[in-house]
């Protein structure tokens, strides 16, 4: 798992420097496919990769759009895995409201 974890690093330190860090929508999936793959021993820098990532993706995409959304409902999904349970329903209202201005619907999963 730390190759992996090295290869995405690598691949989004290149990506940062080509387009900025987190003005980019690739930039922001680049960010939170390392949070996921992060190994165990290193779960506490998910937070942090997640945090870039959504940031990247508000100013790239803004607030409301599905691909910040959907950085948001991950978000939730960490801190609910970590305990942190206010934080998780604050990202999960978030994300739910946001869906529902967006698209009109209540996603299921």
């Amino acid at each position: 798992m730390a190759g992996a974890e090295e290869m995405y690093m690598r691949a989004l330190r290149g990506r940062e420097k080509g387009v900025g860090s987190g003005a980019h929508l690739d930039t922001g999936h680049d960010q939170q496919i390392s949070a996921r793959s992060t190994p165990t021993r290193a779960r506490w820098r998910m937070e942090e990769m997640y945090m870039r990532a959504l940031r990247g993706r508000e100013k790239a995409c803004g607030v409301e759009h599905t691909s910040t959304l959907n950085t948001v409902n991950n978000l939730g999904l960490l801190y609910a895995n970590q305990g942190k349970m206010a934080e998780a329903e604050k990202m999960s209202t978030r994300d739910l409201q946001g869906y529902k201005k967006a698209m009109g619907v209540v996603r299921l999963y």
